[in-house]
């Protein structure tokens, strides 16, 4: 999927080449990005150096000190966000995921399977840290750059689509719980149903042999 504008309201995720030792990298990369904030370069909305484990949930890494940025990562957009990309909807982001997208607003003749939460959550790699930040920002030229210098590669897609995908993806979730329930409900009452003619046929069986020895 590619941006053809820019919107200064952005959802950057921030990841650092092949080799895990240049992952240290997103901590001084978050302290870069607050100091730009500080300079009223950019407006740093939330941001949060974020690592996926081998089994793709995402952690909030917490030893960066007492960041106040870090802290808005468990709520709003950033929250909903890793809580979406590192759940089990993560697992299914750029595949059928990206089709359930589709269904829900209805987009016909359009490659459902990329979406921005799909992008998104590619670039968080397992065993791998990531830096994800929600800014506001003039150009994206300040940011590439203070990045660039740590090696670090820019992913930015604007908030309004990720809500709309995390609105979606939300919707999603609500439907196939929905519908889990609506099976489970269907397997109780099929198991009722078995034991009840079970019951039924094993009361007839005795019947039959009642009669039988009484006739006898």
């Amino acid at each position: 999927m590619t941006q053809d504008y820019f919107s200064p309201n952005n959802v950057l995720v921030v990841t650092f080449g092949e080799d895990p030792e240049n992952d240290r990298n997103a901590y001084q990369a978050l302290t870069d990005l607050k100091q730009l904030d500080s300079q009223d370069q950019i407006k740093i909305t939330g941001a949060a150096v974020i690592t996926r484990d081998g089994d793709g949930r995402v952690d909030v890494k917490s030893d960066v000190g007492e960041d106040p940025y870090v802290g808005t990562a468990s709520g709003g957009v950033l929250g909903l966000l890793v809580g979406i990309i590192g759940g089990p909807l993560g697992m299914l982001l750029g595949g059928a995921y990206g089709m359930l997208v589709g269904s829900l607003f209805d987009i016909d003749e359009v490659d459902t399977t990329e979406s921005v939460l799909g992008e998104i959550s590619k670039q968080v790699k397992p065993a791998r840290t990531a830096l994800l930040a929600e800014v506001t920002e003039q150009s994206p030229e300040v940011i590439d750059a203070a990045m660039a210098r740590l090696g670090g590669e820019v992913l930015r897609r604007p908030t309004i689509d990720v809500e709309d995908e995390i609105a979606a993806a939300q919707e999603a979730e609500r439907r196939a719980e929905d519908e889990a329930r609506k099976e489970l409900h269907k397997a109780r009452v099929e198991k009722t149903k078995s034991d009840a003619h079970a019951k039924v046929e094993e009361l007839k069986a005795k019947l039959h042999r009642s009669t039988a020895g009484t006739t006898a």
